[in-house]
């Protein structure tokens, strides 16, 4: 059923700028105006330049017959790069024809030399097989011999040994690289051989943990070339990030050139920042950015304009499905106009749905950052982000999804009650005139090196004096060989084991080990996945699971299987798990007297557990009921920074023992918003629990709310108390942001200060330090006063 048999479309300018106006007209209770901010970004003309006259002539018919008849300036700069033997990265935003950057000099090559072979890395199997299908209409176009196949998980068996005997462009994802390729390099002697170009698409996701690792397989593979006698050059292409070309070079380890000048046109674009209006001032409440998202999306979905809604999480993104059905697909022919999309859906139901957003079926989708990679959706009119995604690339990323295909765009970003969102929403020329965040790795991490050199021995053995990165490599392999997986003989060391290193190593998560959500209603099915680390909160016993605004009631939880047991039921209310973590001070790396205070950072272990879980109504968001769970913990060895309260100074605080943990709560809390936003990292990057000196216990996942009486676990602190503030990296063996953290020390505390004294709410809310019910009605006033003490 066609979206415009639905609803009547009108996605003119006029139409797209009225709906705007109009959120323009609202206002707060004191009168402030909820739109914060309405930019105008004009349209821009393309600039083309002709064909390279080094372009294989088939290569120039075949684009003219897809009605190609010039390049954009970058593209050809691209090519010209790509042809002289260098490396390169280019940067450009979404929908301006990166693909044929890398498209055109591996099939250029190519043709000139049928023996020539090209690797392309995408960091999606869904984005691989969106471009898989462009580069065969490309080939089909030239009428040659030249075999383009996707290699991942999914491929067939008995078409592996087709594909690695027959392929001149293989399509794969760093996963199966590091699983199904590296590890069995002797079958693929004809791809290393004659190996020219490794295309890596989406770069810019290519950082943090994820990052670290790829850096790692990239070596791997380098080192696998070598050995078979060839040196291929790296295609890259990125979305905006502040440092491409660094990244580039951090995860290649060769120069590469930045290609940046943007050469393909741009449609209009508006883009908003609509911060819901204050419903209870003295409270400091707003009204709900997840009820303004719908109300938004709805303003749009209802003149027939294709809208897509970026969600925080999975949960937002289910109960916003299920919202936005409830109020669109009430006629008949109307079922499956809106559509949710996630992480954990099954590849075909994630297929039918991007396919529907391009051919117009689907008029909405509500997506987590699963669609901010550029899997071709067709053209959209209007994007809405629930929240601010935590960088200022992936705003961006987000907004660009809709308006790719050059028509007039519309961005709204609906900020939520955190500090982060506020400050965002009250400063909206820092979010426009930000620089865009830097993409770091730390590939130096010990805890992923040393996975990869097992990974790298099992491929080849390592000689006396080779390098491996940037660590002393003999003490790794001697470390090894005391573990007795590698035995060293004639200046080489061979692995000895009998295990298989890669199926080990995750590149993406602590454990590879997903979970299956099977429903029992009638016939036993498999419905969806869930990845190891999000299972114990989202399929707990007693969870109810959300899938596309159906609601599921999880009856069994098998954590050794890896599997869920749901059943479908009818329920008006969502389940939100509480997590409790445990940090314990392994090693202090320095640590320093800071005014009134003291900052450290150094080695932590943290456990956490989910204890218990929430009821939450549709539609009101009532709190109805709670539980108690036992699941299993979950470990890991991290790196900290750590502010130390000292006993002498909370102890001259006129506050009672309760009030003033109260306090150190609300601090933390304000203290992890803004510490994401001056490091420029995701928010989810970063933990955050409250101790004292040596251990602490708070409530991280869900922002350290108060938990029900029945699970509170600390006890009140006593005269001794002296508390530690942690916020440790959230990956195993660190990814490099707690030393950062100790450096930005003073500028963390003041801006924590400042942005407590400038709310104006009168106990604390969602916007400085928590709202009162979950910090204590004392909260925030305590909160200040331990920074004005500290701070002298």
């Amino acid at each position: 059923m066609s979206r415009s048999l639905v609803l009547k479309r009108d996605a003119s300018p006029e139409s797209l700028v009225a709906t705007l106006k109009a959120l323009e007209l609202q206002k707060t209770l004191d009168s402030e105006p909820v739109l914060t901010a309405l930019r105008h970004f004009p349209a821009q003309p393309a600039r083309h330049v002709p064909f390279p006259a080094a372009l294989h002539p088939k290569l120039c018919e075949a684009l003219r017959g897809r009605g190609i008849e010039q390049l954009y300036s970058h593209q050809a700069a691209a090519y010209e790069t790509a042809r002289e033997g260098r490396n390169l990265v280019v940067v450009t935003p979404t929908a301006s024809g990166k693909t044929l950057c890398y498209n055109l000099p591996v099939l250029d090559r190519i043709l000139k030399d049928p023996d020539a072979r090209a690797l392309y890395l995408f960091p999606t199997k869904a984005l691989a097989q969106d471009q898989l299908a462009e580069l065969y209409g490309m080939v089909e176009a030239l009428g040659a011999d030249i075999g383009t196949f996707t290699y991942d998980g999914d491929t067939p068996q008995d078409a592996r040994k087709a594909i690695r005997s027959r392929a001149h462009v293989v399509v794969t994802n760093p996963d199966m690289l590091h699983k199904g390729v590296l590890p069995h390099h002797t079958k693929w002697v004809k791809l290393f051989e004659n190996l020219r170009y490794v295309v890596i698409d989406e770069l810019h996701t290519s950082r943090g943990v994820y990052g670290s690792h790829v850096a790692n397989v990239l070596r791997r593979l380098r080192r696998i070339c070598e050995f078979y006698g060839s040196k291929p050059q790296f295609l890259c292409s990125s979305a905006t990030i502040g440092n491409p070309q660094e990244l580039a070079e951090a995860l290649v380890e060769q120069p590469v050139e930045l290609i940046d000048d943007n050469g393909a046109p741009r449609g209009e674009r508006h883009f908003a920042i609509y911060n819901p209006p204050v419903v209870n001032r003295q409270l400091g409440i707003r009204r709900s950015a997840l009820g303004s998202a719908r109300d938004i999306a709805l303003s749009f979905l209802q003149k027939g304009l294709q809208t897509i809604v970026f969600a925080p999480s999975r949960l937002a993104t289910e109960v916003l499905v299920t919202y936005l059905k409830e109020s669109l697909e009430t006629k008949p022919g109307s079922d499956g106009v809106i559509r949710g999309y996630r992480g954990g859906y099954l590849p075909l139901q994630r297929r039918e749905i991007e396919k529907g957003l391009r051919d117009g079926e689907v008029l909405g989708v509500v997506s987590t950052n699963a669609l901010e990679l550029g899997v071709d959706i067709g053209s959209l009119d209007v994007s809405i982000l629930l929240g601010y995604p935590g960088s200022v690339a992936s705003a961006w990323q987000q907004a660009g999804r809709a308006g790719r295909r050059q028509g007039s765009s519309v961005a709204v970003l609906v900020a939520n009650s955190t500090p982060l969102n506020q400050f965002i929403a009250t400063h909206p020329d820092y979010f426009f005139d930000s620089p865009v965040e830097y993409g770091r790795i730390n590939p130096e991490n010990l805890h992923i090196l040393l996975a990869h050199v097992k990974c790298a021995a099992f491929e080849l053995p390592f000689t006396d004096g080779e390098r491996f990165g940037k660590e002393d490599l003999r003490e790794i392999l001697a470390f090894l060989e005391a573990e007795r997986l590698v035995h060293q003989t004639a200046g080489r060391w061979h692995w000895t084991s009998e295990s298989y290193p890669a199926d080990a190593v995750s590149l993406r998560s602590v454990s590879s080990d997903n979970f299956v959500v099977q429903d029992i209603t009638r016939e036993p099915r498999i419905i969806a996945e869930v990845d190891f680390s999000s299972a114990p909160m989202t399929l707990h016993e007693k969870a109810v699971y959300l899938l596309e605004g159906k609601t599921f009631f999880v009856e069994k939880y098998d954590h050794e299987e890896r599997r869920a047991h749901v059943r479908e039921a009818e329920v008006d209310y969502y389940t939100d798990a509480i997590t409790y973590t445990k940090v314990k001070i392994l090693d202090r790396f320095e640590g320093a007297a800071a005014k009134r205070a003291a900052k450290n950072h150094g080695e932590v272990h943290v456990s956490s557990q989910v204890v218990g879980f929430k009821k939450i109504k549709f539609w009101t968001n009532e709190n109805v009921g709670a539980g108690e769970l036992q699941m299993p913990e979950n470990q890991i060895h991290t790196t900290s920074y750590w502010l130390t309260i000292p006993r002498e100074l909370l102890q001259g605080l006129l506050y009672t023992s309760e009030e003033k943990r109260d306090g150190v709560v609300g601090l933390s809390y304000v203290m992890s918003q803004l510490a994401a936003l001056f490091l420029l990292c995701d928010r989810r990057d970063l933990g955050v629990a409250v101790g004292d000196n040596g251990q602490g216990e708070a409530r991280v996942e869900r922002g350290l709310r108060r938990l029900p009486a029945t699970l509170r676990r600390d006890p009140l602190p006593g005269d001794d108390y002296e508390p530690n503030v942690f916020l440790y990296d959230n990956y195993p063996g660190g990814i490099g942001l707690s030393e950062p953290l100790f450096r930005l020390h003073d500028r963390l505390l003041d801006e924590s200060l400042r942005l407590i004294e400038a709310c104006r709410c009168e106990d604390g809310c969602p916007s400085c330090v928590g709202p009162p019910g979950e910090i204590g009605a004392r909260g925030k006033e305590v909160a200040r006063a331990l920074l004005k003490a500290i701070l002298g």
